[in-house]
């Protein structure tokens, strides 16, 4: 039967390992669609970023109370599933607590330890739950969230419970068989544990035979639902427990207000102004294409922002143009990227060659107006838990309806037209600069 037991847990562990890597593989060529972008300068920086921003959580402590909360869902969730390592070995080998001999009263310390956060866990998702569901904040109740994006967002918390509470239940019924010298649980006595102890009394009128059943139930339920719940992180917005670590190493350095300028545009401007600059074999005609009309026009980065966002709308509370009733939302921005890049990525793997479906990230998922409503401060930014950049999207998107179709409203043509001309966005000769200060 052990032998058996085995076989299952074995291929278990291997289908959910290939299915969890296949998808990986998938997300990974999806993101390297996006054209080149160098991110590799100052790595001190950037592993501090890691530190403080993924694993730190940094930016949530603007809102102490919540951040903790979060912080203690995140790391707890990341730092009980250790222990799945033993489970996993448990399970390969045919053994039960395989740490506890060799560990001794450390073991003890680690799962009672473990058992602290899974409480905590569930304590905050109940807490988290009740947020999303009955408090009626203003970025959980938004459209942005209608559909599968708020019920995922209940269905990651629930599993969370169940996952928690089944560890819980795991080493109640456990310690409980060995306080009766049952079988093979009285090889090891680890004594009870702080939280599991206390949930004895829901198992006292159980036998030793229905006792074991309930905790090898409990076991295998626990770990089949953690290879589920890691298969089921690609297809969810909480793929940003794996993706906040990359995302904050190769987060932009830059100052928050700096943008990119288009070298192309540099030089023509720097050679209209001073044409003996023009060198002697330059090309008489270039073409460029500038701007993003669809993801593969984004750049990798820009991608990888749009699979790691949490879709917790904390850049679209801080958007003053969606604040003031405009179309724009940061948050949707992102998820409108992901959307389109996962359409194009499964047409891709379908076709094997990419051909042009007639579809664009511009128009076809995101507007002009959305884009015309962004006022590029930084706020969305700013307020990023794990540094993604919806302003940057936005800004390649609008170059593209500017330099490419020419499309903008008469308001800033008249702008341009003057900057192209006075060198200042207002009408008036550069020859009369000194006297706009007058008076």
């Amino acid at each position: 039967m052990h032998i058996i037991s085995q076989i299952v847990f074995i291929l278990i562990l291997a289908a959910g390992i290939y299915l969890f890597s296949a998808k990986a593989g998938y997300i990974r060529k999806n993101i390297l669609m996006g054209r080149d972008e160098a991110l590799n300068n100052q790595p001190k920086r950037r592993w501090r970023n890691v530190l403080l921003l993924a694993f730190g959580q940094k930016k949530m402590f603007k809102n102490p109370l919540v951040a903790v909360m979060h912080f203690i869902i995140y790391t707890g969730f990341i730092i009980i599933n250790i222990e799945v390592l033993e489970i996993i070995l448990d399970g390969i080998l045919g053994t039960h607590r395989l740490f506890a001999a060799p560990l001794g009263p450390l073991y003890t310390w680690l799962i009672n330890f473990f058992e602290c956060l899974a409480a905590g866990v569930i304590i905050v998702c109940v807490i988290f739950l009740v947020r999303r569901n009955v408090l009626h904040i203003r970025r959980f109740m938004s459209n942005d969230l209608n559909g599968w994006p708020r019920s995922d967002a209940n269905y990651i918390l629930i599993t969370e419970i169940m996952l928690m509470s089944l560890f819980l239940s795991m080493n109640a019924t456990d310690t409980l068989l060995q306080s009766r010298s049952y079988g093979h649980y009285a090889e090891h006595i680890t004594g009870n544990f702080l939280f599991s102890g206390n949930l004895h009394f829901l198992f006292h009128s159980l036998s030793s035979e229905q006792l074991a059943y309930t905790e090898r139930s409990a076991w295998w339920l626990h770990i089949v639902g953690i290879i589920a719940f890691l298969n089921y992180l690609p297809y969810s917005k909480h793929l940003h427990i794996l993706l906040a670590f990359p995302n904050a190493y190769y987060a932009d350095l830059e100052p928050k207000g700096k943008m990119h300028n288009m070298p192309e545009i540099q030089k023509e401007v720097l050679y209209s102004m001073q044409p003996e600059l023009i060198p002697a074999n330059a090309p008489t005609e270039t073409t460029h294409k500038f701007g993003a009309k669809d993801v593969m026009d984004l750049s990798w980065k820009n991608l990888l922002d749009a699979y790691a966002c949490t879709e917790c709308g904390r850049c679209a509370d801080a958007c003053p143009a969606n604040i003031t009733g405009k179309l724009l939302s940061p948050r949707m921005i992102m998820m409108k990227t992901r959307d389109r890049l996962e359409e194009v990525g499964q047409k891709r793997k379908a076709m094997q060659n990419w051909q042009d479906d007639g579809k664009s990230l511009l128009h076809d998922y995101i507007t002009a107006e959305e884009l015309r409503a962004c006022t590029t401060c930084n706020a969305c930014v700013e307020e990023c838990p794990v540094s993604i950049s919806p302003l940057d999207i936005i800004l390649q998107m609008r170059r593209y309806l500017i330099m490419e179709e020419s499309n903008a409203p008469q308001e800033w043509n008249s702008t341009f037209s003057n900057i192209e001309n006075n060198f200042a966005p207002w009408k008036f000769s550069p020859e009369e600069r000194d006297q706009w200060a007058n008076g």
